[in-house]
């Protein structure tokens, strides 16, 4: 069977090619902007020169006035141009959010279940940090840079020695700049690398505390993450003081050049070169001309900062966007077919599901047996779409149900996963997956699955919140409410890896309960579970031998033949590597 092409997936090379284009266009209109706003803070040093040059000499108030109008008219101006300039900025960030966000918390989520961790929080707060970036001040100040040689062509202009000091300064600050550049930002891109690497250890160690407290493994751990932590702060510390002596040595040049204009300018006017007018017009303009060099000296580890999120968020982009469905697609009620499925994990040596070939119709159900890192859980995760399979496939009513769509397809499926766990939310949140749905869906499905008493005796009935550090559920609890969410809806196909583990009797009777109501409304349902109670409702059973399939038929022959294969009375009579389906 061939695979569905996939005219509707999201292309992220393309979603960073638009990102790219909407950055480079704001910034071309903010860099235009940027021109004209620096032509208008020449107003006041300007206005300053004719005050001097003419109003005093002259002693004429109505050219006073005249010369205050237009300034008062620049100022306004000026301040205009400045919010557009800054919305601007404010549109760039929020779109490169809006066209990103999605597609790269989805990245964020593959990444996580190839590679574990918490990518998704990560990349999400690498485009926070973007966007801040963006709307802040330091992003400006290579604009404004950019517009010097105007400021310059005024100095040349009140006169040459006034340009030539600009030019000297200028070129001073560029070169520290630079240096600036190639003293921090490797060390400040391996500072950011190594804290946010020290955040995730600690976010996923800590998942684990009643381990840890349990076992005292608090103090060694705690050297561990002082450890990681004292290094990404040495990192931090020392490309932060390249940066704060640089800064002040700019500072410094930038106040001592200020001061040598003024002492030319004072030269010049005993000369009788130029007026008194021009000096401190000279002055204020070489200020605003090393002002934007000083501010990047000062802003350029948000530049590097930058950098480095934006590089990691197209890594996550480029390396594990999936080329998924976005067009819904209809409700299935054909069959499941697995066609050689084979899937390896990013840089193993071999793979852990090797050729897996089977096929169900509706209204049968497979019970998967094997030993432990038999290939179990891998497969179940293949039978719902959350990883991609390395070759082959598994097909859904002719659908392929990786590149399903998701929202269409979790309407079609119920999955139930060996590690349980609750979303933050309510009860009934957690049953009808965190949609808005009829309440009576929620109880309904919550009866499937026996736990609707259950649920009446929590403190809030089904607006009970749960979740981390909300109203504690048992293990047996947490796995039946997860039951209720897999059944909610009336799914097609229903995927259960070890659905009994935490259950004690009630709970395996309404297990077994839920599977044959599932059976009658004609789904697929498929158990991955040791306890004979639950094989004895398959209709076939799939035996895996290290990512092959051993055994595959209808149970009772299945059953038959392992039994042949048992050892004498008195030995282990336990089937090799499948627990106690025997």
């Amino acid at each position: 069977m061939a695979e569905q092409s996939i005219p509707a997936a999201i292309d992220p090379f393309r979603l960073i090619r638009e990102a790219r284009v909407t950055f480079a266009t704001g910034l071309a209109v903010a860099a235009i902007l940027s021109g004209f706003i620096t032509l208008l803070q020449l107003v006041v040093p300007l206005f300053m020169l004719q005050v001097y040059d003419r109003v005093l000499n002259s002693r004429s108030l109505d050219t006073l006035n005249m010369l205050l109008i237009i300034a008062v008219a620049g100022l306004v101006l000026f301040a205009v141009l400045e919010f557009i300039r800054s919305q601007i900025f404010q549109i760039m960030g929020s779109e490169l959010v809006r066209r990103l966000n999605l597609t790269a918390i989805e990245a964020g989520v593959k990444s996580s279940l190839e590679k574990g961790g918490s990518m998704a929080s990560e990349v999400l707060r690498d485009l926070n940090d973007l966007r801040t970036f963006i709307t802040s001040n330091a992003i400006s100040a290579p604009l404004e840079a950019m517009w010097v040689p105007l400021f310059l062509i005024v100095l040349f202009a009140l006169h040459p020695f006034y340009g030539l000091l600009a030019v000297v300064s200028a070129v001073t600050l560029i070169g520290l700049n630079l240096l600036s550049d190639m003293l921090t930002r490797p060390l400040l891109k391996e500072a950011s690398t190594a804290n946010l690497q020290n955040v995730a250890t600690i976010g996923a160690t800590l998942r684990h505390a009643e381990t840890i407290d349990a076992m005292g493994l608090m103090p060694a751990l705690s050297r561990r993450w002082r450890k990681g932590q004292l290094h990404a702060a040495e990192l931090m510390a020392m490309g932060s003081r390249r940066g704060k002596a640089i800064h002040a040595l700019t500072r410094s040049i930038r106040f001592g050049m200020q001061i040598a204009v003024l002492a030319l300018g004072a030269d010049l006017v005993i000369k009788g070169e130029v007026t008194a007018g021009t000096m401190i017009a000279a002055s204020i303009i070489m200020g605003r001309l090393l002002t934007p060099f000083d501010n990047m000296t000062e802003n350029w580890r948000q530049w590097v900062f930058a950098f480095t999120a934006w590089n990691r968020v197209r890594d996550v982009l480029e390396n594990h966007s999936s080329l998924r469905q976005t067009v819904p697609t209809p409700p299935s009620q054909g069959a499941l077919k697995v066609e050689k499925l084979v899937y390896a994990p990013p840089n193993a040596p071999v793979p852990v599901i090797k050729g897996i070939s089977f096929s169900l119709e509706p209204g049968e159900v497979l019970g998967v047996v094997g030993a432990s890192a038999a290939g179990k859980s891998t497969l179940a995760r293949l039978l719902v779409g959350v990883l991609q399979p390395t070759t082959g496939g598994v097909f859904l009513d002719g659908n392929n149900v990786y590149l399903w769509e998701r929202a269409s397809f979790g309407a079609m499926v119920g999955y139930l996963p060996q590690s349980v766990s609750l979303l933050d939310g309510t009860v009934r949140d957690n049953i009808s997956r965190m949609y808005e749905a009829d309440p009576q869906m929620v109880i309904d499905a919550a009866r499937s699955a026996g736990v609707h008493e259950m649920i009446g005796r929590m403190p809030l009935g089904y607006d009970t919140p749960v979740g981390d550090n909300r109203y504690t559920l048992s293990g047996g609890q947490k796995q039946r409410v997860a039951l209720a969410r897999a059944l909610f809806g009336g799914p097609r196909l229903l995927v259960l890896d070890e659905p009994n583990a935490n259950l004690d009797t009630e709970g395996e009777v309404a297990l077994l309960r839920a599977i044959a109501e599932a059976r009658e409304n004609e789904a697929i349902v498929i158990v991955i579970a040791h306890r004979p109670a639950i094989m004895e409702v398959a209709d076939k059973i799939l035996v895996l031998e290290d990512g092959r399939v051993s055994q595959f038929g209808d149970r009772t022959d299945v059953v038959s033949s392992i039994t042949r294969r048992l050892p004498a009375p008195g030995t282990n009579r336990s089937l090799p590597g499948s627990g106690e389906v025997a």
